[in-house]
């Protein structure tokens, strides 16, 4: 099972509170982890990714064990920590201004 934190904003479309848990065949890639939340929580789909293009979208960024995924192919295995459960993978809505 793959841990994941989502932002506030997507835990309220999912109407889940706190950590979800996705489970992902090995090994466990950053593309499938979307996949899968977009199936336990069908309100996710285009929030995290394009519908159409599938490319994540602007201000939603990627973290796995203190690394930044967010430009990494959606094919990109995540690390060991995040495949067996031990540590969380991190989907964070990014901030901008001026």
């Amino acid at each position: 099972m793959i841990r994941v934190i989502l932002p506030y904003h997507l835990r309220n479309l999912a109407q889940v509170s706190g950590e979800v848990t996705v489970h992902v065949r090995p090994p466990a890639t950053l593309g499938a982890v979307v996949d899968a939340l977009e199936t336990s929580f069908p309100a996710l789909r285009g929030t995290i990714r394009d519908r159409t293009t599938g490319k994540r979208r602007p201000f939603v960024r990627f973290y796995a064990c203190a690394e930044d995924f967010s430009n990494e192919s959606p094919e990109t295995q995540l690390p060991p920590e995040v495949e067996s459960g031990r540590e969380p993978l991190l989907i964070i809505g990014a901030i901008a201004g001026g």
